[in-house]
């Protein structure tokens, strides 16, 4: 399709930050596909949810909060959270009407002259005023480079192609990472696998109690901080420690969550450290977490020296007309409900000031 289209605001993403976002603009009079379109590049409902492995039942997620307008209720804990969370958004999408269109690739978004923007996508263009960026870090995954790393027979994969336990039967498995995903394998793999050795580049730290609302607001703020100054965003989890619950406290007790620093070197058998110590490995498993997928933004020239983009609310200082939902202190699901409502309303404001006045 060669034709540009024009909207008042585009969406892309339809993760937890994208729908909320597209349920506040839909709540205040924006009509699916006439004032506003939701781009989501997944094959089906469901977010990031949808690629996480089969034995991360419901029960295991920590603090998935419902969508704005419609509670998650009555589901089975011992189901697995992608088949889960996909059908509660599926019914979402389809319970106010939000249209998303999808398989659809945002390839860049460039200025487009009279105060707009275009998005160009797999399926055509579309003119905007405004932008809620809501894509999440799924796409993104982070793999640390070390000396010797592409000298190693054995396998190497990342959280993001991490299909459940099974598959590490009777093999030797490295898993690096020190946040919720490294534990959660290493607590998975361990009654598979032949040994397991967890390498982390800090201590873990380990959260005692309930995790109440001012611990809450005290570590978003941390993270928002960051954004603040223009440096990239770092997981709130990052500084909130991870829970103490009893599988973890049982992990800890066997010595399955017996830690050790980070190895200096990989082998072409296993990994080493500097003080002769070594450990002989079939799989390196990096558990070391995502970054931002932003570049798509990269012709607006968003970034700081520092790395990040500068962020107030969820508005790019740069440029009043991009909000980014789902990215920094919003990245929790909590967050990200707040932030898809607080986007709207700045947008709405925008929207408005740019107005031509009646003569």
């Amino acid at each position: 399709m060669n034709a540009t289209r024009e909207v008042e605001v585009v969406v892309i993403g339809a993760g937890q930050a994208g729908l909320a976002g597209a349920y506040h603009l839909r709540r205040t009079g924006f009509e699916p596909d006439r004032d506003f379109v939701v781009l989501d590049h997944s094959p089906g409902p469901g977010g990031a949810w949808q690629f996480r492995w089969p034995s991360l039942t419901y029960g295991k997620v920590h603090g998935m909060h419902a969508l704005p307008g419609m509670e998650l209720t009555d589901a089975d804990p011992a189901r697995p959270s992608a088949e889960v969370i996909r059908e509660y958004f599926d019914r979402y999408e389809r319970a106010f009407g939000l249209r998303v269109r999808r398989p659809v690739d945002v390839r860049a978004v460039r200025e487009g002259g009279g105060g707009r923007l275009l998005v160009e996508t797999s399926e055509g263009v579309w003119s905007t005023r405004a932008l809620i960026n809501a894509t999440g870090t799924w796409d993104r995954p982070f793999w640390p480079r070390y000396p010797g790393q592409e000298t190693f027979r054995g396998r190497q994969l990342h959280t993001a192609q991490y299909a459940g336990p099974e598959e590490f039967a009777e093999l030797r498995v490295v898993v690096v990472g020190g946040g919720a995903s490294g534990t959660q394998h290493l607590l998975e793999l361990a009654p598979y696998a032949a040994a397991t050795t967890w390498v982390t580049r800090r201590p873990p730290v380990f959260r005692e109690g309930p995790f109440d609302q001012e611990a809450g607001r005290a570590a978003v703020a941390l993270v928002e901080e960051r954004v603040r100054r223009g440096l990239p965003p770092r997981s709130v989890v990052s500084v909130t420690g991870l829970p103490l619950n009893d599988a973890v406290r049982q992990g800890l007790a066997s010595g399955v969550l017996d830690r050790r620093p980070m190895f200096d070197r990989i082998t072409p058998d296993g990994v080493e450290w500097d003080d002769g110590r070594r450990v002989d490995a079939d799989v390196i498993l990096w558990a070391t977490g995502f970054r931002a997928a932003l570049e798509h933004l990269v012709p607006l020239r968003l970034r700081e020296p520092g790395g990040g983009i500068r962020v107030e609310g969820t508005r790019a200082v740069a440029d009043p007309r991009i909000h980014l939902v789902g990215y920094g202190p919003s990245a929790s699901t909590i967050g990200a409900n707040r932030a898809g409502r607080a986007a709207v309303r700045d947008i709405r404001r925008l929207l408005a000031e740019d107005e031509p006045v009646a003569a």
